[in-house]
């Protein structure tokens, strides 16, 4: 039955979709029009689920060379209409065109000279009367068998504002170098498609000591190596703890002093990562566990490597982004 109904769902939400292919017309490209011929920005609002979409398209927009904005209708009624600009065009989403909160901002729109695109599903409406173009977004049915949960309508919507998107990054010639400077951090994206082993630390680069080493050594390695974490090895050298900053500073409070093995202050059962892993994985791995350092291991599980945080991201870019 589950099963069942999750096929129904996409199925129903497939068919509104290529159901509104049919109808893209004159109006589309008139509003492709409106946006190319705008100074200005695409200032889109909208409420509920529908808000949801139009911040959605709003990033989609600004990361393909369309400058957008999303202005949320109640704000906008307490002041932040001041952001509107008279060259600014509108695009208003409402899949029944009769959203209080969206209707009660038109008449201000109309008297600023603002052009309106609207984003609807009842070309009839309000809305879509007081538009210079409408986008047709409607659904035979919502995917919720109840009829009530925005689903299928809103999946239009999100489909029909790629589409812009599109449209407009087609017009303007937007290129991939483009795109590239509007993600500086694009970069780390290529970066981490390169495998564990080409960027972790080897050698005499690894901070590690035996697992029967005292704490002052641990001390002395953890300083030397400058890598904010040492790991503690078995005979066989398997990764069995790691010390880190934290802990040395922790350890130093609680006033344990130094003559003790390392293994007993330890933190156990580190972090490990395999050679031929992708970058991309030990980030996830970092970002779920919360840590700066992961222990590369090979097949035997023994030690060959360190990966840092700062290595894995680029050091520069590692200040850049946070």
């Amino acid at each position: 039955m589950t099963i069942s109904l999750a096929r129904e769902v996409l199925q129903i939400e497939a068919d509104g979709i290529m159901a509104m292919r049919e109808r893209i017309d004159k109006n589309f490209e008139g509003a492709v029009d409106l946006i190319m011929s705008c100074p200005s920005r695409v200032i889109i609002t909208g409420i509920g689920k529908s808000g949801l979409i139009g911040q959605k398209i709003a990033a989609t927009l600004n990361s393909t060379g369309t400058s957008s904005f999303f202005l949320h209708p109640v704000e906008a009624m307490h002041g932040d209409l001041g952001i509107v600009d008279v060259n600014d065009v509108i695009l208003a989403i409402s899949n029944s065109g009769e959203t209080t909160e969206v209707n009660m901002l038109l008449p201000t729109f109309h008297k600023r000279g603002n052009q309106l695109i609207a984003m609807t599903g009842s070309s009839e409406s309000t809305l879509a009367r007081a538009a210079d173009a409408v986008l047709d977004t409607g659904v035979e049915r919502e995917a919720c068998p109840l009829g009530l949960a925005p689903t299928a309508s809103t999946t239009a919507a999100l489909a029909m504002g790629d589409a812009l998107a599109v449209a407009l990054l087609n017009r303007k010639g937007f290129k991939a170098s483009d795109f590239r400077r509007n993600h500086p951090a694009g970069s780390l994206g290529e970066r981490l498609k390169i495998m564990v082993s080409q960027v972790m630390l080897t050698g005499e680069s690894i901070p590690f000591i035996p697992e029967t080493a005292s704490f002052n050594t641990a001390l002395t390695v953890l300083n030397d190596k400058n890598l904010g974490a040492v790991f503690i090895v078995s005979p066989k050298k398997f990764p069995i703890g790691i010390l880190t900053d934290g802990d040395i500073r922790r350890i130093m409070v609680k006033s344990k002093g130094c003559d003790v093995e390392v293994r007993e202050v330890m933190t156990p059962t580190p972090k490990t990562i395999k050679g031929d892993s992708l970058a991309a994985d030990a980030l996830s791995i970092m970002q779920r566990h919360e840590v700066t350092v992961l222990a590369v291991v090979d097949n035997k599980q023994c030690l060959i490597g360190i990966l840092h945080l700062h290595d894995l991201l680029g050091k520069g870019e590692f200040r850049l982004l946070i």
